[in-house]
């Protein structure tokens, strides 16, 4: 990402993702790649994740062969831990401090798109498309100086509000007001979003695309510092 704006933008996205509720018990598996691009130009070379959501426990990791380092956040026990696997070192984090973080980024974030104070308006897109082998209907919701394509498909067994806990916790609901609201009355999961913002006469671009979906249970200790690790806490000063 060449800009914190671009890079707030990103993660309001991926919580836009995020915002999909599956049927009681149902835990979810997925990838998506998001790419960026200022002026027309591509920013960066685009990035890979991997998210595993259970109710209150998430683990989001870079993809590729190269990894890193993953984040497993444990809102049931009020806990997050950052896994380094060249160390073999999970480093408890300060919740409090990344809550905080996520906050200001969606507050910046909410501001660029419009947020909670710019009416948006939703128009269905004509057509229909084919992402992550999952037929999806287009929609465009536009705030602000924002505007959102989003995919959705019915055919992915999730909806709009599982993650109220999470979306709470990190402030989304009350960043992104306007675009999370329309986002809630579409009927599926999102599977491609595609935004476009105007910021000091630039145009920027985000697409966010799901490229593969599954389904749970997932293994007890996905969402644990891996056993034989050293656990350290956080350094004074440290970031996320």
């Amino acid at each position: 990402m060449s800009s914190p704006e671009t890079a707030v933008l990103a993660s309001a996205l991926l919580l836009l993702e995020l915002a999909a509720r599956p049927a009681a018990g149902v835990e979810v598996y997925f990838e998506q790649t998001t790419a960026a691009r200022v002026a027309g130009a591509p920013s960066g070379p685009g990035v890979l994740s991997r998210v595993w959501y259970a109710g209150r426990r998430m683990r989001l990791e870079p993809g590729g062969a190269a990894g890193g380092p993953a984040l497993i956040l444990r809102l049931d026990r009020g806990k997050a831990y950052r896994l380094d696997p060249e160390r073999k070192v999970a480093v408890e984090l300060a919740l409090e401090r990344l809550r905080a973080r996520a906050q200001m980024d969606l507050a910046l974030a909410g501001e660029l798109m419009g947020g909670a104070e710019a009416p948006a308006r939703t128009t269905e897109l004509p057509g229909d498309k084919v992402v992550a082998g999952y037929p999806c209907r287009g929609y465009r919701i536009a705030a602000g100086a924002a505007s959102m394509d989003v995919y959705v498909s019915e055919a992915v067994p999730l909806g709009v509000d599982a993650f109220a806990d999470f979306l709470e916790w990190s402030g989304a609901g009350r960043a992104l007001g306007g675009m999370l609201a329309e986002m809630r009355h579409l009927r599926g999961f999102p599977l491609q979003t595609r935004s476009r913002i105007e910021v000091m006469g630039q145009v920027q671009e985000t697409l966010s695309t799901v490229t593969r979906v599954g389904l749970g249970p997932f293994p007890p200790g996905l969402f644990e510092p891996p056993a034989g690790w050293r656990l350290e806490p956080e350094a004074p000063g440290e970031g996320p």
